[in-house]
């Protein structure tokens, strides 16, 4: 379904406001009948709805809002959806499309949880560094704050999956791809 249709379907004041109880907490049709005051075929509309959109899934909780939906759907509205090429520099495009999900321009607006997409983020990062050059602590997070502001979580990160070693507050690069 396209972003507009998504919107679309968010647009009736019925679906919405279900909708909204859903961000909220994971919720049965009673429940979103008592909450919105509206009576249950026009819940379960709302509902199914939703769920063609893709806004909606129902699990043994209830209903939930989908909400990798809601950030798909953020992201194609952004002013600035695409990762900046500095950022997708020697990355392939199976590691950019991963990037795309995780940097807006340049700066990397969230640290994946998944080790996977993680690893492709922090080989990008390691690009920073050249090989066979040591950093001082400072100039590693001068390097990494360019792309996000927790500096300490990146160092850690890069030195726990051997991209960077670390002596003497000392870091250099000891992992990842050699050719940019």
């Amino acid at each position: 379904m396209s972003s507009a249709s998504v919107l679309s379907t968010l647009l009736d004041p019925g679906r919405l406001v279900v909708a909204g109880r859903l961000v909220e907490s994971p919720q049965n049709v009673d429940d979103l009948v008592d909450a919105t005051g509206l009576d249950r075929r026009s819940v379960l509309e709302a509902l199914a709805s939703l769920h063609e959109a893709g806004l909606v899934r129902h699990d043994t909780a209830g209903y939930r809002i989908e909400e990798r939906t809601l950030r798909d759907l953020a992201r194609e509205c952004s002013d600035n959806p695409d990762v900046d090429p500095f950022v997708r520099r020697g990355m392939t495009d199976d590691e950019a499309d991963v990037l795309a999900r995780f940097f807006r321009g340049r700066t990397l607006v969230e640290v994946p949880t998944q080790r996977a997409k993680r690893l492709v983020v922090l080989e990008r990062l390691a690009l920073e560094f050249e090989i066979g050059r040591r950093y001082p602590e400072s100039e590693v997070n001068e390097v990494l704050g360019r792309f996000h502001a927790d500096v300490a979580a990146l160092r850690r990160y890069l030195v726990d999956d051997e991209f960077l070693d670390r002596s003497d507050s000392l870091y250099w690069r000891s992992g990842g791809r050699t050719d940019a």
